[in-house]
Order: C-alpha cells, then sequence, then structure tokens
C-alpha cells in the first residue's frame, strides 16, 4: 500500500462532498504529473489524506481509499465539458483519473502551519519549496504516521482509526 496526499480546492469539490458521494471520480486533474502518478502508481487499496487548498484554512481535511486504478479521465473526450482536451483521443487519452471513497473527515482541518513544524516531513514534497501546486504528493509511511499521529493529539480523528491505518 502506497500513501498520498491529494489536493481539492473545497468550493469545487470538498470532503464533506466525497462523504456525502461514498465513492466518486476524482477528474479534471490536468497536470502532467498528478496524470502520471495517477495512470502509473495509485493502487487499489492506497490511502489518501485529503487536503483542501485555496482555503482558510489549508490543510488536511480527511482520509480517503484510492478505489479505482488509473484510468482514462472521460471529461476529456466530451467537447460541452470544462475539462476537454481536443488532443486526447480513446486511443490516446492524455489524461487519467482514480476513484476515491471516503474513509473519514476531520473533526477539524489539520492546517499546514501545523505541518510546517513535523521534523519528520521537513524533507517531505509537501513541504519542499516549489511543489506546493502538486495536486497529488506521494508520501512516505513515515510522514503519513507523523500525520496521524499529530491529528490523534490535537484530537481531529474520530474513535474509529483503526482500519484506516
Amino acid at each position: 500500500m502506497a500513501y498520498w496526499l491529494i489536493k481539492s480546492n473545497p468550493s469545487c469539490f470538498s470532503i464533506k462532498d466525497l462523504e456525502g458521494a461514498g465513492t466518486e471520480m476524482w477528474d479534471g486533474v490536468r497536470n502532467y504529473r498528478a496524470r502520471n502518478f495517477m495512470r502509473d502508481d495509485m493502487q487499489v487499496g492506497d490511502k489518501a489524506f485529503f487536503y483542501h487548498s485555496s482555503a482558510k484554512p489549508s490543510g488536511v481535511a480527511g482520509i480517503v481509499t484510492i478505489s479505482q486504478a488509473g484510468y482514462p479521465d472521460i471529461t476529456q473526450f466530451h467537447p460541452e465539458h470544462r475539462h476537454y482536451d481536443p488532443k486526447a483521443t480513446a486511443e490516446n487519452p492524455r489524461w487519467y483519473m482514480v476513484d476515491l471513497t471516503f474513509n473519514q473527515a476531520f473533526n477539524n482541518i489539520l492546517p499546514l502551519s501545523e505541518l510546517k513544524f513535523l521534523p519528520t516531513l521537513e524533507n517531505s514534497l509537501l513541504l519542499r519549496k516549489g511543489c506546493e501546486q502538486l495536486t497529488i504528493i506521494p508520501l512516505e509511511p513515515k510522514h503519513w504516521y507523523a500525520i496521524m499521529d499529530i491529528a490523534g493529539n490535537l484530537n481531529l480523528l474520530s474513535e474509529d482509526t483503526d482500519s484506516i491505518e
């Protein structure tokens, strides 16, 4: 199992939106590095922190599971869709997506300002300059558990976290 942090603007799609849906396609990502992670690396059963970006505060909002590995993003083929890509074809898709399944919303956002103080994260992509705009960030297990620990210490986690770790 791999660990990830995925970012979404909560005004477009939030952890509460995913909670209501249960499982949802994570489509419309138009960044080649993120596309490569979804196409090549994200697998069913991987865990991800759902991060609210462009929010006040920005931070980790909950936990999700990858429930469908990467497959062609269907929005790239529809001219009426805002994520349409005229260069994409069924034979040669340019963009990929994964399905996410809701696990847990944190009681409160775990803000980036708190994560910056975790020594375990100091060399992670999450805090590396120039990586702020990454939509998907791979996490090492030590990063995952450090974030889970701080979330638990701040009482952000619900009682049932055994199935998430």
